[in-house]
């Protein structure tokens, strides 16, 4: 399913008639005083000895130590619009990884968070969280500021910067002219097995996107963004990612075949699409595929 913003919050205002307060997404639970300490998985610890590991059995299902509750949902969010969204020629003189959200991009990352929120608060629980696994990029590090801004700290259970869930490589410095040609010739070869030279193809993201479902899948077993001695059914995880990878995350978390990724296009930028979790605690979601641009 993919949600809509039905209603614009009473705090919700252009970006240029407010101050913006400091997001860092390593440290998304504020700072000096305030902050909590994070550990180096992202996991929120109120105290120094906690492990969400502890206590928990490895063999889920036993009596004693009931496995933790999974999410009640996956949201999948594309970083806001970004420079080489809206002119190519960037790739030729930043690297990829550095590249900025624009203006527009930063308004549709925030009007994103507040979308995500509302979906949220229409479950009607008082003990709702999040947590976010963010690709390390810049653009989706910003988009991950921006839309942090509809969720106060108490309802953010952590984060963690995720590498693999990164771009897919294209090279390094782009030439605007070979890449228009390398692009066209991935039509010709097939989206999914073409590979870029001195990048990737959409196959190498597979196999680094399997890394990263097995554990995510382990997260969710052992309860990792569960605070120790909580087993909340609220918790809500936010994947902060870019086009293709979302959609070989779908891909290989739904078991589609490559015929079936050949047809797909990203979804658009700042949009998301929510993986809801339904009998047997099985995922689901609406194939709806919103405002798709072919970048990826």
């Amino acid at each position: 399913m993919v949600a809509t913003l039905t209603s614009t919050p009473p705090s919700f205002l252009p970006l240029w008639r407010r101050k913006l307060p400091t997001f860092n997404p390593t440290q998304c639970l504020g700072t000096g005083k305030e902050a909590l300490e994070i550990s180096s998985n992202g996991y929120i610890k109120t105290n120094t000895t906690g492990f969400p590991e502890k206590g928990i059995s490895t063999r889920p299902g036993t009596s004693s130590t009931p496995r933790p509750p999974r999410p009640r949902r996956i949201i999948l969010v594309r970083h806001g619009e970004s420079e080489g969204n809206v002119d190519e020629t960037v790739y030729t003189r930043v690297p990829d990884p550095k590249i900025d959200l624009t203006e527009k991009g930063k308004a549709e990352a925030e009007e994103c968070g507040w979308r995500i929120r509302e979906m949220i608060e229409k479950d009607g629980a008082n003990d709702w969280k999040v947590y976010f696994y963010v690709s390390p990029y810049k653009r989706t590090l910003e988009t991950l500021r921006y839309l942090g801004l509809a969720f106060e700290r108490s309802r953010i259970s952590g984060m963690r910067e995720e590498p693999r869930i990164r771009e897919q490589d294209f090279g390094n410095f782009q030439d605007r002219e070979k890449m228009r040609l390398d692009k066209a010739l991935r039509l010709r070869y097939g989206r999914f097995f073409y590979r870029f030279p001195n990048g990737e193809s959409a196959a190498d993201v597979y196999d680094r996107i399997t890394g990263f479902r097995e554990t995510l899948k382990a997260d969710i077993d052992i309860g990792r963004f569960q605070p120790p001695g909580e087993q909340s059914p609220n918790v809500n995880l936010i994947i902060v990612s870019h086009g293709l990878a979302l959609r070989v995350f779908l891909m290989r978390w739904y078991k589609w075949t490559v015929e079936q990724f050949e047809g797909l296009n990203n979804m658009g930028n700042g949009k998301l699409i929510v993986m809801q979790k339904g009998y047997g605690g099985r995922y689901f979601f609406s194939p709806k595929w919103t405002h798709t641009h072919t970048h990826a």
